[in-house]
């Protein structure tokens, strides 16, 4: 077998295909038991490691050349050193897409409840009652899966706010499905933030399918006691089933709330849809307020207190609160 690999690979003493095949899949790290099991001897590996051809990397891995580790290498001699173990948290956020990756960030692994917690260095460790069943396999490595990093995510978080919008975030960013997540909750049974875990999975049900629509739910509506709003209303627009984001109906009125993320998908055509859909909205009798990324991200309060004053003119009768930012004002 040809090596097309970004590090050299040493000749093994038994079974070289094999041993390729492995070094690829945990991109050059290794551990003294697979090394032992390939042929090469205690002696051999304290020698590749003296003479500066393998780099020790934690106690029993090492990585099969030297030089700064890529976050795959890394992240497999994570698992290695605490085996049998999975990334989790931010790491497996980052595979999941729900973290940017961060080469600063150290690599997260989880193992089983009955195994050591103990730390390393470049390593942050947590572990499980429900290991066993929170493991995808068949990646390069063993790694939590999405619906289990999102709850591991969300209770990491230091308020019950910052769960939910965690979670509405892990939700809208990727195809995760709230039904996957529930199950994960009704498993895992998490101690800490179930109601706001539970409420955010209500507002992906009900029809959040955007940051800024996120930052809508909880930020202006749930924080300031606005009446929870009907998500992905259809309407017709000449002869096309369109769908407005938040519809309140107060009495026999209803009250659009468009949220625009102009900046995203800004075009002729999108423009024009809007702009059918105002008229629409102006033949039908509806209410509507338009809000953009910025000014709803930048001052939810004041968007709050906007969208209360335009409901009371059509009877709502409920009581705005305020929030902690509005507080901190």
């Amino acid at each position: 077998m040809i090596s097309t690999t970004p590090f050299p690979i040493p000749v093994a003493p038994r079974d070289h295909e094999e041993w390729v095949r492995l070094l690829i899949r945990q991109h050059g790290v290794v551990s003294r038991r697979q090394l032992l099991l390939h042929g090469f001897t205690p002696a051999a590996i304290r020698a590749n490691v003296r003479a500066g051809r393998w780099t020790h990397v934690h106690d029993g891995v090492y990585a099969v050349f030297t030089g700064v580790l890529s976050s795959n290498a890394r992240r497999a001699a994570a698992v290695l050193a605490k085996w049998p173990a999975a990334l989790s948290h931010d790491t497996a956020g980052e595979i999941w897409n729900f973290r940017k990756p961060d080469p600063e960030r150290p690599v997260h692994v989880t193992v089983s409840y009955a195994a050591s917690g103990a730390p390393r260095a470049g390593l942050v460790v947590h572990r499980s009652r429900a290991f066993a069943y929170t493991v995808v396999e068949g990646l390069d490595q063993p790694v939590v899966a999405a619906s289990h990093t999102a709850v591991d995510l969300a209770v990491a978080e230091p308020t019950a706010r910052h769960a939910m919008a965690t979670m509405l975030h892990c939700l809208t960013v990727s195809s995760l499905r709230p039904e996957a997540v529930r199950a994960s909750i009704d498993l895992r049974r998490p101690r800490r933030y179930r109601d706001a875990l539970l409420g955010a999975l209500g507002y992906a049900a009900d029809g959040v399918r955007s940051k800024l629509e996120a930052i809508y739910a909880l930020e202006v509506e749930e924080a300031h006691g606005l009446p929870r709003g009907e998500r992905q209303l259809p309407v017709e627009v000449d002869g096309v089933t369109r769908y407005e984001d938040i519809a309140y109906r107060v009495g026999a009125e209803v009250v659009i709330v468009r949220l625009d993320g102009h900046r995203y998908h800004a075009d002729r055509a999108t423009g024009l849809v809007d702009r059918r859909r105002d008229l629409a909205a102006e033949l039908a009798g509806r209410g509507r307020i338009v809000f953009g990324f910025e000014e709803t991200a930048a001052d939810p309060c004041e968007r709050a207190r906007e969208v209360a004053a335009v409901l009371r003119r059509r009877g709502w009768t409920g009581a705005l609160r305020a929030c902690e930012r509005c507080w901190s004002l």
